[in-house]
């Protein structure tokens, strides 16, 4: 008769009596259950940025305008009715019609074909201006803030001399010693905007040269140029990106000043400014108001739709705002 066994001891059998081993396989150690995990990927830094951007309603309205303008200036050679070159001398200053949306100007060119062109032609320059100023500020407000001193020195006395200087009389300046035409506007616009942004860039750049993650990389030898590149700029360089960005209006406002003056681009070129130019000289005449009002309109929304993305891009960049 089998006694029950202790299950703390072991049991050893008695000598000359054989035991088969025990063909049950053993058990196999039992497997936590872990519940199935969502997903949850970490939200990325631009997930982020945008996400406060929607925030702004005003923002976003100017988002998807400035969208609309940009697909507007793309398609502009396929989608005008007319080539805004073209002159009809017999169907001169028609009133608006289904023929001609906007009306004709003075020398009989559709002047919805001559918005659409203008255009174009205003957020060329509005971006030329934006990239070139934003390089320019970026490159030599980084050298004045990092290296200080004598560099320091020269770069913010020349920025003085140029913020101290007015900025159409100097734009016209350029334009008449290299002539006119759009590329000569985009250098004179680049010349007299990148102080602003190297100010900018200048203060961050104080700010941050002496952080301790700054102090952590030359420690341990990295150059000059790593230092500011990889370290510096991504955390210095937003408010000159805001500015940069709200410097496209600055551009398409200025461009369109020049042309009214009757600089800058040729004469025959259906600019904003020139357009509205043609149309002032008609504004004693009953019913022509539109030759005005359409670019006037024009200028006004895009200068505006650009500044509510720029508020947009502060208040979605700002670490402050967040």
């Amino acid at each position: 008769m089998s006694t029950p066994q202790d299950p703390g001891r072991l049991h050893v059998p008695p000598p000359g009596v054989l035991v088969e081993p025990d063909e049950r396989p053993e058990p196999e150690p039992e497997q936590e259950e872990r519940a199935p995990r969502g997903k949850q990927p970490s939200r990325s830094q631009l997930a982020d940025i945008w996400r406060r951007f929607r925030r702004n309603k005003l923002s976003m309205f100017g988002l998807v305008v400035v969208a609309i303008l940009v697909v507007l200036a793309i398609l502009q050679p396929w989608i005008s009715p007319y080539d805004p070159y073209d002159q009809n001398l017999v169907n001169t200053l028609a009133p608006p019609d289904s023929t001609h949306w906007f009306g004709t100007d003075m020398l009989g060119r559709d002047l919805f074909s001559g918005m659409l062109y203008g255009l174009r032609l205003a957020l060329i320059v509005g971006f030329s201006v934006m990239l070139g100023a934003m390089f320019l500020g970026i490159v030599l407000g980084s050298l004045a803030g990092y290296r200080g001193r004598a560099t320091d020195s020269v770069i913010m006395r020349t920025t003085d001399i140029f913020l101290a200087f007015p900025s159409l009389i100097g734009a016209i300046l350029v334009v008449r010693t290299f002539g006119a035409g759009v590329v000569q506007v985009i250098v004179a616009l680049v010349i007299l905007g990148w102080p602003t942004a190297a100010r900018l860039m200048r203060g961050q750049m104080l700010a941050l040269r002496e952080s301790e993650y700054v102090e952590a990389a030359r420690s341990i030898g990295a150059s000059d140029f790593r230092i500011v590149t990889r370290h510096i700029l991504p955390n210095a360089v937003q408010p000159v990106f805001i500015y940069s960005f709200t410097s496209i209006g600055i551009a398409v406002v200025a461009m369109a000043a020049l042309a009214y003056l009757g600089v800058g681009v040729p004469p025959d070129t259906p600019e904003w400014g020139r357009l509205i130019n043609q149309g002032i000289e008609q504004v004693q005449v009953p019913g022509k108001d539109y030759l005005w009002i359409f670019p006037s309109a024009a200028i006004s929304l895009t200068t505006l739709v650009f500044a509510f993305v720029s508020d947009g891009l502060r208040d979605a960049l700002d670490p402050k705002l967040r």
